[in-house]
């Protein structure tokens, strides 16, 4: 692992860098009312677009967010605000010469500590790591580049995607867990921290975050994104994926993350365009037993009324049941992820136990010691229940969930994944956005689940979705609120 680097220099920029290196023509006032008016991704798009605004008048909107944030819900790894600066004049003399690359010029991201950004640590939720510098970008930070997308820093990963409660807050409660692994994703989101920002999900480490801090995430086909430069868990069930402020920001971030055709069977298709035509009112079926098994009352009234509402704008509601194999699919997700997991991180858990903290080398130590027959099954398994998933999807447009259990739990956990491991078991695709705040407050979500590589009729009916329930973009209280 290299120890020194022009990205250590960027290390150690400080979170409170941003207030003292901004320049005076930023005013709080004035960037306050930007942090308003470009609250998404695509509003701060079409305005860079029609040069109502800079690209480092949006990173300095982003700074601000974090002065004001960080210090409370600690989404961040590293901040590296003077490269950020330094791409925003550059991609604002671009725009000057007359180059525009794109829906994504100029728009500042988050990066979950998994992906490797050229220069810059890979940590991936471990101190050890954190001096790992990466020697080239992942394919997915190859692409954003491409397109414009502006990295702000590394956001925080519980360790090695797993399951212990990370440093990073709720900013909704502090009190409450911001969900995991990408919990530095979503809780930058939650606070315009960011426009858009990285996550990946193996269990439910994209929607579970998204939902708890009130924000979007897309949980992709398996195998449409390219893994390559992603630290792994479990190479048959990692998703890397968008999360956001919005469902049509989530369409405009998996364009540039694909850039161009995708790795999988089918190309990502132009959601740009396909999100900018008449939608179509969708067929929705209301998936019941694990769904409603495990949700908490506060998740169910929140799904019944939905579907009131979605029946009210036109939407066509059934129910659908589950094939019989979705009855063992949460411990055969486990044993998936702890036998792939344990593969990958056995050299290093026998070299350095304490880099692992007690609930990723609790689910390493099941994979060491599952049986070889007991693996194999639940891959025949993972594969069948894909294919008879099919049926459930026949002659409608996608399948309607709760995206959790529940609201946040207390920050002790991460929070229950069953709402999504199924889908990362399966493959399919999922998109998660809020509807509605709990009585103590806090954010609650849908998931919406597609046919795989069909992100392009997803996207389309979560749009309709979103905008039959009147959903803007959700923002915590500017006060912290504890308790």
């Amino acid at each position: 692992m290299p120890q020194t680097s022009a990205a250590v220099v960027c290390w150690a920029v400080s979170r409170e860098a941003g207030a003292r290196n901004r320049p005076a023509m930023f005013g709080h006032a004035r960037l306050d009312r930007m942090i308003a008016m470009y609250d998404t991704l695509h509003a701060a798009s079409e305005a860079i677009r029609q040069r109502r605004v800079t690209p480092l008048e949006l990173v300095e909107q982003c700074l601000t967010a974090i002065d004001h944030w960080e210090k409370h819900v600690h989404a961040w790894v590293f901040i590296d605000g003077a490269a950020a600066r330094a791409e925003a004049r550059r991609l604002g003399e671009e725009l000057g010469a007359g180059k525009y690359r794109g829906p994504l010029h100029g728009i500042p991201i988050g990066v979950k500590d998994l992906f490797d950004v050229f220069d810059w640590p890979t940590g991936a939720g471990c101190p050890r790591w954190a001096r790992s510098i990466a020697r080239k970008d992942s394919m997915i930070i190859d692409h954003l580049r491409q397109r414009g997308a502006i990295f702000l820093g590394k956001t925080v990963t519980t360790a090695f995607a797993s399951f212990d409660p990370p440093v990073t807050r709720n900013p909704w409660n502090l009190e409450r867990t911001p969900g995991g692994s990408s919990s530095g994703s979503a809780a930058a989101l939650a606070c315009g921290m960011c426009l858009g920002a990285l996550g990946s999900q193996t269990g439910g480490s994209i929607t579970r975050p998204a939902s708890f801090c009130g924000v979007a995430g897309l949980k992709p086909t398996f195998g449409l994104l390219s893994c390559e430069g992603v630290v792994p868990l479990a190479p048959s069930m990692d998703h890397p994926g968008p999360m956001a402020r919005s469902v049509r920001d989530l369409g405009i971030l998996l364009q540039g993350m694909a850039g161009g055709p995708g790795v999988g069977e089918c190309p990502v298709p132009d959601l740009q365009r396909l999100l900018g035509e008449p939608l179509t009112v969708p067929r929705l079926g209301r998936v019941r037993g694990l769904f409603e098994d495990r949700a908490e009352p506060a998740m169910q009234a929140m799904l019944d009324e939905t579907s009131r509402k979605l029946r009210e704008h036109g939407a066509k509601l059934c129910d659908r049941a589950l094939p019989a194999g979705f009855a063992e699919v949460l411990p055969r997700h486990r044993i998936v992820m702890a036998v792939e997991g344990a593969a990958y991180h056995e050299p290093l858990l026998r070299r350095h136990p304490e880099d692992y903290p007690p609930k990723i080398r609790g689910l390493l130590e099941e994979g060491l010691a599952c049986a070889a027959p007991e693996y194999a099954r639940c891959k025949a398994h993972q594969e069948n229940l894909g294919d008879e998933m099919w049926a459930c999807l026949d002659e409608v447009d996608a399948l309607l969930t709760p995206a959790t259990t529940g609201p946040a739990p207390d920050a002790s956990s991460t929070g229950d994944p069953a709402m999504n491991s199924p889908w990362s078991y399966t493959g399919l695709p999922t998109v998660s956005f809020p509807v509605a705040l709990s009585k103590d407050g806090l954010p609650l979500a849908i998931q919406l689940v597609g046919r795989p590589y069909d992100e392009a009729r997803l996207m389309s009916v979560a749009l309709w979705c979103e905008q039959a329930l009147g959903v803007g973009s959700m923002r915590p209280p500017p006060t912290p609120r504890h308790g």
